[in-house]
């Protein structure tokens, strides 16, 4: 199984690059900024990587619609969180945790005339580590040939998927602990409620005894 996912893992990174950018669109509503309203695209990023996201954005500045972006993380971390963009929009940064991040969208209608289904078009682009960087101006700087600038493209690629595989069999580790502590509190909650239990049978007995003799009952 771990080998699999390592091979998966591989694939999916060294595929990631030819894959298109995600296209959506957002229907504007009137009124204020809600952020349930938001439509967001969430992906997950390793602790100080690189993030390269890329918006370009039909429409522009003054015509009845105000996009917001909002960059954010699910620890709390806000990376970016432009208001009205239009035309193409980059934002780089470098994540603070291992965590989802998600890059969320709002449409607000601000034409004070009526506008018939008014939306706009988004180009959606998210490159994360090795992807993120500029490897023409890497290879431009180090002189490299094309094909050694893609070998190391792909080097990086993989340490990154080493990398996350490490990760993850740590998280493993965690959760095995986690179920052996609470296995181990569950026996000897289960064994302490037993006792308990004949305790309480044993003084019954011992009590019903005592009242019936009071009684002159047996």
């Amino acid at each position: 199984m771990p080998t699999s996912m390592f091979a998966l893992k591989l694939i999916f990174a060294f595929a990631l690059p030819l894959v298109s950018a995600l296209k959506l669109d957002i229907q504007a509503h009137p009124g204020s900024e809600s952020a349930k309203q938001e439509r967001c695209i969430r992906n997950f990023v390793a602790k100080d990587q690189l993030v390269v996201v890329t918006a370009t954005v039909s429409g522009q500045k003054g015509d009845g619609q105000t996009l917001n972006m909002h960059i954010k993380d699910a620890v709390g971390n806000d990376y970016a969180h432009p208001r009205d963009v239009a035309g193409e929009n980059r934002f780089a940064f470098t994540s603070h945790a291992d965590s989802a991040f998600d890059v969320c969208f709002e449409n607000i209608l601000t034409a004070s005339q009526a506008v018939m289904s008014p939306t706009r078009s988004i180009e959606l682009d998210i490159d994360i580590g090795a992807d993120a960087k500029d490897w023409s101006a890497i290879q431009a700087g180090e002189k490299l040939k094309p094909v050694e600038a893609e070998l190391r493209r792909l080097s990086e690629s993989a340490k990154e998927v080493v990398d996350e595989m490490d990760y993850l069999r740590t998280r493993e580790m965690k959760l095995r602990d986690t179920n052996e502590s609470t296995n181990e509190r569950v026996k000897w909650f289960a064994i302490g409620t037993m006792g308990m239990l004949v305790a309480l049978g044993v003084w019954q007995v011992v009590y019903l005894r005592a009242y019936f003799r009071s009684k002159h009952l047996i």
